[in-house]
């Protein structure tokens, strides 16, 4: 619905003997607005788009006061002057009409004298009754797309409907196409896209465009053009209203491609367990996604724990997942996901070269980070594992296993090593090889038990105090400051140290052993709490 113009304003009955004196090429412009004035500082007072009535009282016969007042309007985006012709002004200086023309700012003269009060009332009237049209327009437009959301099958259907209502040309980008409604011949459609694209809006008359976002997300831009009138407030309001709407179709399909997913659960168990062989894992993605091809791929664990102790809606998990997918498939993985217990486990088929493949992990991390999710979910506390890239999509079981570990190391990681990848984790690998091949309890016992006893026994903190020291390279000063003890107990504690472990416990090779049974110390301690707090996956 096209908004109250100049041209429009001109058939109303007090303008029945106006005449146009100058701007006849801008009579298409919106009024929003009417304002008496008969200041010549006029500047601050408008907000734009405001029809200006005087009687000329501020610059009578003054052209150069005229030509400021004149100048302050089209600055200020005022549609059009109309000034009754009187004692004040009786005429119109040709470098006026000059401005006005190159400006398109219309000039209206009154030969007679006009009620200035009646002409207001009639227009704020008349652009009363327009808002309210607008707003039921509006209200009818929404329903009716609402009504189309639950019919449609193709965005298309909702681009063709939304350029039916306001008749404008409708450019629309998606990331595998571009529609054009109405269509436009080719060439003119390579040259409407282009300069599009290389943003030369000043190539169109009129011009706005709002991007679709799904998901915090980036979908698809829909830009309207038009050339015959201005774009106004109700077009970016039934353009707002089409993108949501567009929006809503892609996510229901998301929704929907998210719940054929889920019925696969099975299928992927068996897969994440290593039941299926390469032929068969074939077979069934191109099931699933005919002519889809991966290079390998990485397990990605996911421990979802609710910190204000209530348990996450299956909402919430489906909004989360479709965030992951789409973050991830982004950067060339096609995700699969199911959930194990209290854990939502991720296959990343890689689609792009292997060697980007961990940097492209953590760019999709580093942009999940940054997106703003609802209340719901950053309620939640998540943790993340990825295990071992794998070539062959036989072997993700090898990286679902090493992916559970990583999760579990997450909890011991320091700030400075923390990572999400197995890799990354190369002691507490280690560690983990000796704990299923030996018994490290026994050999870390070899090493710590007399500390360890004497701890238990007089509460001594040597343990802590034999970390700490290792940490600083052997500076008594650094360590008691960072103890927070005095310099003869930290005195006192090395002794008993040199006495438990040897005087030559700081010899190179020695040290090495005992700094890595430290931190074995510590793996075992925490394994054993933090594998009571995950249940099986």
């Amino acid at each position: 619905m096209q908004s109250i113009t100049i041209t429009e304003i001109l058939k109303r009955k007090h303008f029945e003997k106006a005449e146009v004196v100058a701007g006849t090429s801008g009579l298409h412009k919106n009024v929003k607005w009417v304002h008496v004035v008969e200041v010549i500082a006029i500047k601050k007072l408008l907000n734009g788009h405001e029809l200006i009535l005087t009687t000329g009282l501020g610059w009578k016969e003054n052209k150069a006061l005229f030509k400021s007042f004149l100048t302050q309007l089209i600055e200020s985006n005022a549609t059009g002057l109309c000034i009754e012709v009187s004692s004040h002004t009786s005429f119109i200086p040709q470098d006026i009409i000059d401005l006005a023309n190159e400006h398109q700012f219309p000039i209206i003269l009154f030969h007679e004298e006009v009620p200035f009060v009646q002409i207001t009332q009639d227009i704020h009237s008349l652009l009363i009754n327009h808002q309210y049209r607008l707003i039921s327009d509006l209200e009818n437009y929404s329903q009716n797309l609402n009504k189309k959301l639950l019919e449609v099958n193709n965005h298309k259907e909702i681009l063709v409907f939304f350029q039916t209502f306001l008749n404008v040309q409708v450019v629309a980008f998606f990331d595998e196409e571009t529609i054009l409604l109405p269509e436009l011949p080719t060439k003119e459609r390579w040259n409407l896209i282009e300069k599009i694209k290389n943003n030369q809006q000043s190539s169109f008359k009129y011009m706005a465009s709002q991007s679709v976002q799904v998901l915090e997300n980036h979908f698809a831009e829909l830009v309207i053009l038009t050339e015959d009138r201005e774009i106004n407030e109700f077009d970016l309001l039934i353009l707002d209203r089409t993108t949501t709407a567009l929006a809503q179709h892609f996510l229901r399909d998301l929704y929907v491609e998210e719940k054929r997913r889920l019925e696969e659960t099975e299928w992927m168990i068996d897969w994440l367990d290593g039941l299926h062989n390469n032929v068969e894992i074939k077979e069934h993605l191109s099931y699933l996604e005919p002519g889809l091809k991966l290079n390998g791929g990485v397990v990605c664990a996911c421990k979802w724990q609710s910190t204000d102790h209530s348990t996450a809606t299956t909402l919430d998990k489906t909004y989360f997942k479709l965030l992951f997918r789409t973050i991830f498939e982004q950067q060339g993985f096609y995700v699969f996901s199911i959930e194990v217990k209290h854990h939502i486990i991720f296959i990343l088929g890689n689609q792009r070269p292997l060697k980007s493949w961990k940097q492209r992990v953590e760019e999709a991390f580093k942009r999940f980070e940054k997106v703003d999710y609802n209340q719901k979910l950053k309620a939640a506390n998540i943790s993340f594992g990825i295990g071992k890239f794998v070539k062959q999509l036989n072997e993700i079981h090898s990286s679902y296993k090493s992916a559970k570990e990583t999760l579990l190391f997450q909890k011991m990681l320091t700030k400075d090593g923390q990572s999400y990848f197995y890799e990354d984790l190369h002691m507490y690998r280690i560690m983990s090889l000796l704990n299923k091949h030996s018994d490290l309890q026994e050999i870390v016992l070899e090493y710590l038990q007399p500390v360890i006893d004497y701890d238990n026994k007089f509460n001594g903190k040597l343990v802590e105090t034999l970390k700490t020291y290792l940490a600083c390279n052997g500076s008594k000063q650094e360590t008691a400051k960072k103890l927070f003890v005095v310099r003869q107990t930290m005195y006192h504690r090395i002794e008993k140290l040199e006495t438990l472990l040897g005087k030559d416990f700081m010899s190179s090779e020695k040290r090495l052993a005992i700094e890595f049974m430290l931190l074995a110390y510590e793996y075992l301690n925490t394994t054993e709490r933090y594998t009571k707090a995950l249940p099986d996956l």
